[in-house]
């Protein structure tokens, strides 16, 4: 049943409603103990798998570009209260350069413990008046060892099912569509998908279904987007590698216009990185 203003869960007071999806409802409260605001996620029925993976994914994670875990309880999660906006382009190569660093950085720091995002998207980024917030780790991977630090086990659906896709189709990488196995670099090409979309302020890819998306980025893409020769210096300098390629091998992220060089992903594309920006480039993975 929804929760309203002056209803309490435990020690937290409901503030206000948030919003709602397939997994719950999310509210604005206020911690009554330390007088603190936080969000508060409470999941339909009971507490699901899907809300364990978040908690157990972001509880491992302390990074000030990602919304941070307070607390857990039987059917809810305490989260960090973000004040901010959904990440809408286009904007200027400054503010796109300052936020892609920021993304980039909060998922280097998610892969390192093991974390897939598997949702990222811009829905799932806020702005906040210090910079970005990286959320919802519902549909995160978390791996073996991960989880057996974490106690807990996942267990993953197909995705060769319409029915049961984990994500959201116009981000999700090729493999991931085809029914295999997402990992670190599937979040690569999600987060291509999403530095075309603040550069540009249009989706990368349409499609309405696991079909149709899949045709985009097959006919649409091989290693860069037609669109890139016809667009403004700042997509070229945001987009200096491709974190588009089709094999996932083939993806990695740069900076190398602007703010200090760095690779984040596998090292299949450094040295086509030294090769094109004229130097070495320190690899972050």
């Amino acid at each position: 049943m929804p929760l309203s203003a002056g209803d309490r869960l435990g020690p937290y007071e409901i503030l206000a409603p948030i919003g709602a999806g397939g997994m719950g409802e999310v509210y604005k409260a206020r911690d009554t103990r330390l007088d603190r605001v936080v969000a508060i996620k409470v999941a339909k029925e009971k507490f699901s798998e899907r809300f364990g993976r978040e908690a157990r994914a972001v509880g491992a994670l302390n990074h000030s570009h990602i919304c941070q875990l307070y607390d857990v309880g039987p059917d809810f999660l305490v989260m960090e209260y973000v004040d901010g906006k959904p990440l809408q382009g286009p904007l200027a190569l400054e503010q796109t350069l300052r936020y892609a660093v920021e993304i980039a950085d909060a998922l280097d720091a998610a892969h390192r413990k093991g974390i897939t995002h598997r949702d990222l998207k811009p829905a799932n980024i806020l702005v906040t008046k210090s910079g970005t917030k990286l959320l919802d780790f519902g549909l995160a991977k978390l791996s073996k060892e991960r989880e057996a630090v974490a106690g807990g086990e996942t267990r993953t659906k197909s995705l060769t099912d319409e029915n049961a896709i984990l994500g959201t189709l116009q981000y999700m990488a090729p493999e991931q569509l085809e029914g295999k196995e997402a990992d670190a670099r599937s979040d690569l090409f999600a987060f291509g998908a999403v530095r075309y979309e603040i550069v540009t302020g249009k989706r990368a890819f349409e499609g309405a279904s696991k079909a149709s998306a899949a045709s985009a980025e097959t006919v649409r893409f091989s290693i860069y987007p037609p669109e890139k020769n016809t667009l403004s210096g700042a997509f070229n300098t945001t987009l200096s590698v491709p974190q588009f390629a089709l094999s996932p091998d083939g993806r990695a992220i740069v900076f190398a216009a602007g703010v200090q060089p760095r690779v984040f992903g596998g090292p299949a594309d450094a040295a086509a990185c030294r090769e094109q920006d004229g130097g070495e480039l320190p690899a972050v993975r």
